[in-house]
């Protein structure tokens, strides 16, 4: 499975932005898809997931209400939308999927694109 994360850019404080990762390889339809973060100097953080299926999602407490993640599994893509954004949400974002195949749980990763936030 291969992952491409694109979207990133430069915004000012309260701007909008929305990236986008597009799967290749693999059953997209049946892997859960998140979003992950790191700033510099910071480890490597979950910002939002979503299940196989688009019918359950979670967010880190920071995101909540201002972040959407989403997937379309016919394009074997998963988008967030992040609104209001702040200088804190300064950071690489990568996209992660998760591959379930009985008890072994596969993780793939994307490249990351940055997100720059200026106050």
């Amino acid at each position: 499975v291969q992952l491409q994360a694109s979207g990133g850019g430069s915004v000012p404080a309260g701007g909008y932005l929305r990236l986008s990762c597009a799967a290749s390889g693999g059953i997209f339809s049946g892997y859960a898809m998140g979003w992950f973060r790191q700033a510099p100097g910071k480890e490597r953080e979950f910002v939002a997931a979503i299940n196989y299926d688009g019918g359950s999602t979670s967010y880190v407490d920071s995101v909540k209400g201002r972040f959407t993640i989403s997937r379309e599994n016919a394009k074997k893509t998963v988008y967030l939308q992040m609104n209001s954004l702040k200088p804190e949400d300064t950071a690489v974002y990568f996209c992660h999927a998760e591959e379930v195949v009985g008890t072994t749980v596969n993780d793939y990763w994307g490249q990351g694109t940055q997100v720059t936030v200026s106050s």
